[in-house]
């Protein structure tokens, strides 16, 4: 688990690299914000966060699969993101910022 990344990933390079192509400018994990979103437009007072529908408990997707092994341990893991991840939202939203959030599986393919 130590060798999985992030930032960087595939998911957050498919988004960047289209979003620059089409003019957008960013700034990168702003540790300044809450929840440290991905990619952060400041003159348009929006951030976005690109999620790992496994790390953050993407509910009805068919990559979030409940592990096998420590099962208790992993969802009360996965549990805890989702409250983070809600609390920084609402907290980003306090202040004004506009927030979008993607799922890896909304940038897959469809098959």
């Amino acid at each position: 688990m130590s060798c999985i990344k992030g930032k960087d990933t595939k998911p957050e390079m498919l988004v960047r690299k289209f979003l620059f192509s089409k003019g957008f400018r960013y700034k990168l994990h702003d540790n300044k914000l809450y929840g440290k979103p991905d990619l952060v437009f400041p003159k348009l007072k929006t951030v976005i966060f690109i999620h790992g529908c496994y790390w953050h408990g993407h509910e009805n997707c068919r990559y979030f699969v409940i592990p096998k092994t420590r099962t208790d341990w992993w969802l009360d893991k996965i549990g805890k993101n989702k409250i983070r991840d809600t609390e920084n939202l609402r907290k980003l939203k306090n202040e004004g910022w506009n927030v979008i959030t993607l799922f890896e599986c909304e940038l897959k393919p469809f098959k």
